[in-house]
Order: C-alpha cells, then sequence, then structure tokens
C-alpha cells in the first residue's frame, strides 16, 4: 500500500474506494470482436455494466457478417442500453473508402469510430471485453476525475495471475523505453509517458469535447496514442490516473501474427509519432542500445519482486523478451492517425446510421 503521487494526479483505492461519479451522464464504450462476445469474461464486463447504469453502452464491434445476427441476440439479452456499432460492416467500410479512409483496421480505428458515436454524451469511458475481474467500480474511478475538473484519466493496476507477472509489453518493453528516453532527453512529453503507472492500459476516460478532439492510431498503438494526444490537449495539470486494483485479462504469444512482438512494433510507432509532435527526434540507435541496458536491469528487478511475493519468474526468457521488443525501435513509419472528429469529413451520426443499416440486413 502506498499513497505516492506523481506529475499527474493520481488517486489510489486504499481498500474501499466508490466515488460518487455521473455515470448517467457517460457512455461506455466497449470495443468488441466476434471471438470475445459470449466469452466469460465480456458476460462478466456486461452484466457489470447493466448494474452500473450509464447512460448507454456503445459496443464497437469488429465481426465477419456471419456473426453479427448472434452477437445482436446476445447483448440483447443483457439489461442495458446498448447499441451496437457494426465497425466493419460493408457500409461503413464503403463509406470510409469513398472519404479516404479506409487502410488498416484494428482496435484503435473501431474505438475512433465509436468515441464520434459517443461523444454527445458528456462523458466518455473506454474499456476493454476481456477483463475477467471487471469491477462496478471501474466506470465511476475513472469519470471521477472528470467530474472533478480533469479532462482525461486512465487506469492502473497490477497484472498478476497464476502465479506469474503479466503485462509484459508493459513491463519489458514500454517501461524500459521510457526509461531509456529519460536518460537522454529532459523533455516534458517524456515526464508525461512515465508519469502514468500502466501506460498501456485500456480504461481511461475523457471529456465528451475531448473525444471530439482526439486523433486515434488505428491498431494496437491506440493506447499510447491516446497518451500523446491527452498531453497535446490537457497536459499533466488535466490528467489523472485512477486504481483499478488487480486485473486479470486474456494473454498474447511473444511470437506469431498479433503477438507481443508484432503489438510492440505499432505500440513504439505511436510513442515515436507523439514524441516526433512534440519535437523529439531520437537517435534510435542510440536509444535501442540504452532500452537494452534498461531492460535488463528491469528483468532483474521484476525477478526479485516475483521471488518475494513467491511467483515463478522465467528470467531467461523476459531477457529474450527485451531483445525482441528492441527490434521494434526504429523512427516512426507513415502517419496513419484517423482524424479528429471535428476535421473529419464524415458525421458521426451517418457512421451510426450505416452500421443501424447493415445490422438489420444481417439480422434478417
Amino acid at each position: 500500500m502506498e499513497y505516492v503521487q506523481e506529475r499527474v494526479t493520481t488517486l489510489h483505492d486504499f481498500g474501499d474506494a466508490a466515488p460518487d461519479a455521473p455515470t448517467d451522464r457517460a457512455t461506455v464504450v466497449v470495443p468488441m470482436t466476434e471471438r470475445d462476445h459470449a466469452s466469460l469474461a465480456a458476460e462478466r464486463v456486461l452484466s457489470t455494466l447493466a448494474r452500473v447504469d450509464p447512460e448507454r453502452v456503445v459496443i464497437a464491434l469488429r465481426a465477419t457478417p456471419d456473426a453479427v445476427a448472434d452477437v445482436v441476440t446476445w447483448v440483447e439479452g443483457f439489461d442495458i442500453t446498448a447499441e451496437i456499432l457494426w465497425c466493419t460492416a460493408p457500409r461503413v467500410e464503403d463509406r470510409l473508402a469513398e472519404i479516404g479512409l479506409d487502410g488498416e483496421t484494428g482496435k484503435g480505428r473501431d474505438v475512433w469510430l465509436a468515441l464520434g458515436v459517443a461523444a454527445s454524451s458528456e462523458y466518455v469511458v473506454v474499456h476493454d471485453a476481456d477483463a475477467k475481474t471487471y469491477s462496478p467500480e471501474h466506470v465511476p474511478k475513472l469519470l471521477f476525475p472528470l467530474a472533478n475538473g480533469h479532462g482525461f484519466s486512465k487506469g492502473y493496476y497490477a497484472r498478476v495471475e497464476n502465479d506469474h507477472l503479466y503485462g509484459r509489453l508493459f513491463r519489458l518493453f514500454y517501461t524500459p523505453l521510457v526509461s531509456a528516453l529519460a536518460t537522454a532527453h529532459d523533455d516534458p512529453i517524456v515526464d508525461y509517458f512515465g508519469a502514468f503507472r500502466y501506460g498501456l492500459a485500456g480504461e481511461f476516460a475523457v471529456t465528451g469535447d475531448l473525444a471530439r478532439e482526439l486523433r486515434a492510431q488505428r491498431g494496437w498503438g491506440l493506447e499510447v496514442g491516446t497518451l500523446g494526444e491527452a498531453y497535446r490537449l490537457v497536459d499533466f495539470e488535466g490528467s489523472a490516473q485512477v486504481d483499478l486494483g488487480v486485473h486479470e485479462h486474456d494473454h498474447r504469444s511473444v511470437g506469431g501474427p498479433q503477438g507481443l512482438g508484432d503489438m510492440c512494433r505499432e505500440v513504439g510507432d505511436a510513442l515515436f509519432q507523439a514524441l516526433a509532435d512534440a519535437g523529439l527526434e531520437p537517435d534510435y540507435d542510440a536509444l535501442a542500445e540504452r532500452y537494452r541496458e534498461q531492460g535488463r536491469r528491469l528483468v532483474e528487478q521484476y525477478a526479485a519482486d516475483a521471488a518475494f511475493n513467491g511467483l515463478t519468474h522465467d528470467r531467461g526468457n523476459e531477457h529474450e523478451q527485451v531483445e525482441t521488443y528492441a527490434d521494434a525501435i526504429a523512427s516512426p513509419g507513415e502517419d496513419r492517425r484517423l482524424p479528429s472528429w471535428r476535421d473529419a469529413p464524415l458525421d458521426p451520426s451517418e457512421v451510426a446510421m450505416l452500421s443501424r443499416e447493415a445490422i438489420a440486413d444481417a439480422v434478417e
């Protein structure tokens, strides 16, 4: 237990935190794939949201046409005001292509589409559908800073499950990378990235106004890209992070398509684009070597922490992961971010209408 503050306001749960928050003025966005639907974790999330009773829920669905009817039937079984936004509906895809916003699909694009629809609410909360430890306090906790003067809040938590430390991409890539940047660059944006205790958490909340201002990474760089946008728009003073306890999530392998090795490239690219926005240009070769040094140090520290708590820890495997992740440290590629909704050549109401029409066709 600790009560240390960071440069962003840090709200701790000392055991029974259940803050009052304006859930009735908030839309909760839940990105979901057809694989997620009807899983035990997703069942828990939607059942819990029925108890939270927000203004509404927007499910940002990425699914094939064959799966949509089953998802609709499943969602209708919950006692919540929910709208399915079918992000990969053919009608939506065609409209995005017409205005030059087609291309890579992924979680980031799904959330961006849903943010446009959800921003009509005063507040917007975003969180994943794969948390096995989802609690009815999570939404009020994320909203509390917004109702008290902040524009952006982000969750943080411990990833400990089955006697192992998880959160590998955050522990072994993001954290040592930001530490390596800090050794060479005394810059506020680096301090900002370092102030968040779980920079890759998928749980965050923004005001409706801020939701309309965010540019979004299309894929796995969403969380880091959102931090970069929050720094640009509200800086330290407008940001907060809140304690969401211990989380158990689905886990990914390091290798293979959609594994952590691929994800780290998108995360790194998003981070380096945010640095470029702020005028920071690292020496990437030197940064990769400093990252390795920081990564090796942290692996040993995690090993000590695991041993202290009687957890299983594969030191050799984590050192190998650091070497794998080091390959992702390079100058950012083409900027493929989606525009803010204030600048988009599309109205969110049109996206919602096209989704509804496509769903109606799919369930006939």
